[in-house]
């Protein structure tokens, strides 16, 4: 036993300091004793004070959402210092790798000592910053930090220009900087304290502790443990840590489907796909059991149509008077709703605008992770809606009102058969006003009839696929347009995104291409994806109108869909024979088919049958939400629909079974 007291002395001397190296201040405990230590304990306890009154700020904001009962409360704050003390476990160990490199004249009383204190207002005003930074895109998602502000960053100018535009950012940066300055003014005393300087050995020992402190952390708390994996959806983000939440979705921003969800062999997923997308036109050409390639045979004869599909920034149903909303902010899209093809039953495939051009274009389910249009490297070479346009003699055109590097969708679209016209390829005299998203609305419907006449011009048919960006925070469009001020909120957005509409209608009708133009309006996403659930289905639900009067009768559509179910529609329409990958269907098409919604986020996936919703998370996690929210087993039949829709999808995204061969 000797060896083992003889350790205690030696733990004694490295926690206390020498009868020699006594302070001026004996008042201080153990661990403040130590110049760097109480620099950085002093620092990290600022941090999580931050932590948690973000937090209380995050809970007050959404508290009746959040269902916030004592029980429910305390567990949000009992798992985010979980949170909170492990992404701390992160960054004090890189803090004090840097606290420890300074010199020790940094911890005199000399000039130096303004190194530390110029460190301590960085991090103050660091940290400030992320608690502003999180109010902002809690305020936009409803969510802690995730993949999507990942994204932001890569993105920054869009991003910085409208963050500009909707907040009073030099105000706030002013306030938060002088909070840090006042946190640096209070502890200065405290850290000019005279004090003993840590010895090499002893920071060594320190930083190895650090690191493994470090290393069980990262072993035992991760993005979805110790939060609960079910229940309120507020309450699991609450209980969240925002910067920790950033770094593991930078980390995992791209899931494999096998990995992480429920599966089922392949053969079941074969034979479940086959009967998704099974027709009376369809002949399976595949050349594997999960190969979903079929032979479309549209009856008649083809109809080379002019179409222009509008793809309409963050319009959720619920702002149309034809959804029942009494505000009248969309009278353009209310007519349309009673003289077009109105689906009723309409759903996003997910909360981003990515993800709606990847099922609008790609007709695929949304896998988990990032979409396709932005998985750099391996975004083209796919039998797209454009390819199959273009195999049909037209030059397909993707227009943007912003600029075509956001979301990588230059290199998609351009990869997968269409020819990009953007804001950066427009003069700016075309231009009548810009915000920090692009040109609005009423510009970029210029454009299009400026191309659409040039292609009727050449005598060729055309297929114009548009993306707006007026609806869009911070909410901006040319003044006089409408009775709402340009800026004011989502409503004036909506309102002047159906202004746009009509005007361009209006100016298309006196062309004499209108009477041969399919004009499809379809909403990118949906306007929040906040909600208690996971996977609040309701808010998924978008407008759908198809608009040709010399063509199409009007009429409801109240048949279950979503937006991979576009491409299909519109190519039978028109008669067209094809080799399809589409995962949809054409839901114009007679038949008992009852359709299904797929929707998702960048984590969860459901699948939506009309009564219940399926939903699949990782950790292998099946849930059904109905009349409740119960977890299932894999044999429930909505789930195995589920796990075949989203199993398959992946595999044919990573074998390249949705890729094009010319056919």
């Amino acid at each position: 036993m000797a060896p083992v007291r003889g350790i205690f002395p030696h733990l004694r001397h490295f926690f206390m300091p020498d009868d020699n190296q006594k302070t001026a201040s004996p008042k201080l405990s153990p661990w403040l004793q130590y110049a760097q230590t109480r620099f950085l304990l002093w620092l990290l306890g600022s941090w999580l004070a931050v932590f948690g009154a973000t937090r209380l700020v995050l809970l007050a904001a959404s508290f009746a959402q959040a269902e916030a009962t004592p029980a429910a409360i305390l567990g949000i704050f009992a798992g985010g210092l979980v949170y909170d003390l492990a992404f701390l476990a992160y960054a004090g160990l890189a803090l004090a790798a840097v606290v420890f490199l300074l010199p020790q004249s940094c911890w005199g009383s000399g000039p130096a000592r303004r190194v530390p204190q110029l460190l301590l207002f960085a991090a103050c005003f660091a940290m400030l910053f992320v608690a502003l930074s999180e109010w902002i895109f809690w305020d936009e998602f409803g969510v802690r930090f995730n993949f999507i502000a990942v994204d932001y960053l890569v993105y920054s100018k869009e991003v910085v220009d409208n963050i500009l535009q909707s907040y009073p950012v030099w105000p706030l940066l002013g306030a938060i900087g002088a909070l840090a300055l006042l946190v640096v003014y209070r502890l200065r005393r405290v850290l000019s304290v005279p004090a003993p300087v840590l010895g090499w050995c002893r920071r060594g020992l320190l930083l190895a502790v650090g690191g493994v402190v470090a290393a069980l952390v990262a072993a035992t708390v991760g993005q979805d443990f110790p939060r609960p994996r079910e229940g309120n959806t507020y309450q699991r983000e609450l209980a969240a840590n925002g910067p920790y939440q950033f770094f593991a979705a930078f980390r995992n921003n791209e899931i494999k489907y096998g990995e992480f969800y429920a599966t089922l062999p392949a053969a079941d997923v074969a034979s479940l796909l086959h009967g998704e997308v099974a027709e009376p036109v369809a002949a399976f050409v595949g050349s594997e059991a999960q190969d979903i390639r079929r032979r479309i045979d549209n009856p008649g004869e083809p109809r080379r149509l002019n179409v222009v599909l509008v793809t309409i920034e963050s319009l959720s149903a619920k702002y149309l008077g034809a959804f029942g909303n009494p505000r009248g902010l969309t009278p353009n899209l209310d007519r349309l709703s009673r003289d077009s093809l109105f689906f009723t039953n309409f759903y996003a495939t997910g909360t981003r605008t990515d993800r709606g051009l990847e099922a609008i274009t790609l007709s695929l389910p949304p896998t988990p992770g990032r979409s396709v249009v932005k998985r750099v490297g391996r975004e083209s070479g796919y039998a797209s809606l454009g390819r199959q346009f273009r195999a049909q003699g037209y030059d397909p055109v993707f227009l943007y009102g912003g600029r075509g590097y956001f979301d990588n969708m230059n290199a998609f679209f351009s990869g997968n058969g269409y020819r990009i016209v953007d804001q950066a390829a427009l003069p700016k005299a075309e231009m009548e006003f810009e915000n920090a998203w692009g040109m609005s609305d009423e510009d970029l419907y210029r454009q299009a009839v400026k191309l659409a006449d040039a292609e009727h011009a050449a005598g060729k048919p055309f297929f114009l696929q548009l993306m707006t960006t007026s609806n869009h925070r911070p909410y901006t469009y040319p003044e006089g347009r409408i009775d709402i001020p340009s800026g004011e909120g989502r409503a004036g957005a909506v309102k002047y995104t159906d202004y746009a509409i009509g005007r361009f209608l209006e100016a298309a009708r006196q062309k004499p291409w209108f009477d041969q133009t399919v004009f499809v309006f379809v909403a990118d996403h949906n306007a929040g994806s906040a909600g208690q659930q996971d996977l609040p289905v309701e808010n998924y639900r978008i407008p759908m109108f198809i608009h040709a009067p010399a063509l199409i009768e009007p009429r409801r559509i109240d048949r279950l869909a979503s937006q991979i179910d576009i491409a299909p529609t519109l190519l039978g329409l028109l008669g067209f024979d094809y080799t399809s990958t589409f995962y949809g269907r054409d839901m114009l098409r007679d038949g008992d088919w009852q359709g299904r919604a797929l929707i998702g986020n960048y984590q969860h996936l459901g699948l939506y049958d009309g009564e219940r919703l399926a939903i699949l998370s990782p950790r292998r996690q099946m849930r059904s939400v109905g009349e409740d929210e119960r977890e299932v087993a894999g044999d429930d039949p909505l789930v195995r629909r589920a796990i075949a829709y989203y199993q398959g999808a992946d595999h044919a995204f990573r074998q390249r079974l949705i890729a094009w061969r010319g056919d």
